[in-house]
């Protein structure tokens, strides 16, 4: 399943039912807007530059990158013609162009098989994609819900998700990864509507 309209409104009516301050958040909210995007190996990049970084400087890096390879596009044989210097000079620190060097090389030699990644299992996707240099759970998890666009994925160890549900379950702290998991567990299958609702009520009032 991905998010087409019959899913969401499986999501929307299973999450309302099942936990009451959901169902207040998809109420101030409004609608579920979020479309997975195109570009896998990009979408990964982007991840690997946005690491310990802000926003705003994540942006910056990618925009050079896009630069230094124009005209063509960020792909593994674009970046494939890039050393660690070159990667450097752009402002990135050197273990992220190692990353990104690693990702390349992985991806153009098939270890990494990004082609074929929609046919798997999410579990499959994290097996797939761990052994790159740079990539975490989180990663994979954020990949699997923005450019696969998985349903029932939830990353426990989010800053985001757990400082939105201290606020919206009145915790007195943020909750570990077990008081997460066990809040997150309602939500299931649909725990990445679930989290885009919560990412999204950081921007609430």
């Amino acid at each position: 399943m991905s998010f087409t309209p019959a899913t969401i409104d499986a999501a929307i009516k299973h999450l309302q039912k099942s936990d009451p301050v959901m169902a207040d958040v998809i109420r101030r909210v409004g609608a579920f807007t979020l479309r997975s995007k195109r570009g896998r190996f990009e979408s990964l990049v982007r991840s690997i530059l946005a690491q310990q970084i802000s926003t705003t400087v994540a942006r910056s890096m990618l925009k050079k990158l896009q630069q230094r390879v124009a005209p063509s596009r960020i792909t593994p044989n674009s970046l494939s013609q890039l050393s660690a210097d070159d990667l450097r000079a752009i402002g990135l620190s050197r273990q992220k162009a190692a990353y990104l060097l690693d990702l390349t090389e992985k991806v153009r030699e098939r270890s990494v098989r990004l082609h074929l990644v929609h046919r798997m299992t999410d579990e499959e996707v994290m097996d797939e994609l761990l052994p790159v240099k740079g990539i975490g759970r989180w990663t994979v998890q954020m990949f699997l819900i923005f450019c696969l666009g998985r349903i029932d994925v939830f990353a426990p160890d989010d800053f985001g998700l757990r400082s939105a549900m201290q606020r919206l379950y009145d915790l007195p702290e943020m909750p570990k990864r077990a008081q997460a998991e066990e809040l997150a567990t309602p939500w299931r299958p649909y725990a990445t509507i679930a989290s885009w609702y919560l990412w999204r009520s950081l921007e609430l009032p």
